[in-house]
């Protein structure tokens, strides 16, 4: 595919995928805060079939919504469907993946100093955990334990860590965590298209055939977009971090992911215990911002040791020949490396004052293992090391 045409693919792709996923968050987040706000209703008459309602005032009007126990007596003209958001935030995130990461997988998913893999087998590790982590999932909730909900999370987040793990065994540690955020985002989707629309038709179902309506199936539709609620924090968290090496490189970098999804948890905790009417809400939420502080602690790294090892300095016209080696092919102002046609992020490391001035941003994906792509220049372990080091002498 010619670089330009897929470049504007993945623009668009990018696009579509942050509109709709703007549009299923912003539902999500509107209907968990209707649950956790519904109050049980007033009036003189007030109908028996009613849980609970809720008044709000936005744009200059109120609005009054009532949750009904299982369903109202007579099926509304307009019923509203809240599905296509989730639907194409997953097809064009899954697009995405595929054009971003599947289609050189050799250049973003395969790391050699991780595992030697080919193209195909990167790929099928990737496609395994989307599936696999669904299927594993979606196995949990309907299993006894599914009814346990303590028990449930526990299992859950130690399939969540194995699997992790084994992806940062495997894939380049970028390709890995947005594998995890994948991943997440999938049993999500997944969610909403095989249990919680399908229970939605049944309740609609019976309401049109005059049966009572299955509640069963209307609580675990409940049960999986609260879970999608608290996996929406992690899973953006995760993908934010595409561009931000500290995130997810280094020995730890799967520590780190992890740590992300946790600290998206108890953020959107906060916000739900406040919702509920909780006590102190927000001091979880608090722990959960202070954990994204600590963990940003703890992945800085010290500064250069040349004073104590005695090692001279390294000067930037060392580090310009290996950037000009190992760097220009694809970061010129006409790139030399086929599939590119642009430097990335037009980024031209053709001068010297260009490379001092971000020094910084070369160093960390040097570091990170990040660049080269697929390392397709061969840098050396040792010319990394000797631009993170003049890097950090500046």
């Amino acid at each position: 595919m010619d670089a330009q045409l897929l470049q504007w693919l993945s623009v668009n792709l990018r696009w579509f995928h942050l509109v709709t996923g703007a549009a299923w968050i912003g539902a999500s987040f509107y209907f968990n805060w209707l649950n956790n706000n519904i109050r049980p209703a007033g009036g003189d008459d007030p109908d028996p079939a009613v849980k609970g309602e809720v008044f709000a005032i936005h744009g200059g009007a109120f609005y009054r919504v009532s949750k009904y126990e299982g369903a109202p007596a007579r099926l509304p003209a307009i019923l509203h469907w809240f599905k296509w958001e989730a639907y194409f935030t997953w097809i064009t995130g899954f697009l995405l993946l595929g054009t971003t990461y599947w289609y050189d997988a050799a250049a973003m998913m395969v790391d050699p100093a991780v595992r030697a893999l080919s193209s195909g087998a990167a790929i099928g590790v990737g496609a395994a955990s989307l599936l696999g982590g669904w299927l594993l999932y979606d196995g949990l909730c309907r299993s006894p334990i599914g009814q346990r909900p303590t028990l449930l999370a526990g299992i859950g987040s130690a399939l969540l860590v194995a699997g992790t793990c084994a992806l940062f065994e495997v894939l380049a540690p970028r390709a890995a965590a947005m594998h995890v955020g994948a991943m997440l985002g999938t049993i999500m989707a997944a969610n909403v298209l095989f249990v919680i629309i399908p229970g939605q038709r049944a309740m609609v179902d019976a309401m049109v055939a005059g049966r009572a309506p299955p509640l069963g199936a209307g609580a675990a539709g409940a049960l999986r977009s609260l879970h999608n609620n608290y996996l929406t924090l992690p899973v953006l968290l995760v993908m934010v971090s595409n561009h931000y090496p500290a995130a997810w490189s280094g020995d730890w970098g799967w520590l780190i992911v992890l740590a992300l999804c946790v600290c998206g948890v108890l953020v959107r905790h906060g916000f739900n215990l406040r919702g509920q009417g909780r006590s102190r809400p927000f001091v979880v939420s608090w722990i959960g911002a202070g954990g994204l502080c600590l963990v940003a602690l703890a992945t800085l790294r010290p500064g250069p040791a040349a004073s104590e090892s005695g090692a001279p300095p390294v000067s930037t016209t060392q580090a310009q020949a290996i950037i000009a080696t190992r760097c220009m092919p694809c970061h010129a102002t006409e790139p030399t490396l086929p599939g590119f046609v642009a430097p990335p992020k037009g980024l031209a490391l053709e001068d010297r004052a260009t490379i001092l001035a971000n020094h910084e941003k070369i160093a960390s994906q040097v570091e990170a293992r990040v660049m080269p792509l697929g390392n397709l220049t061969g840098m050396t372990d040792e010319e990394r090391a000797v631009i993170v080091a003049w890097a950090r002498g500046l």
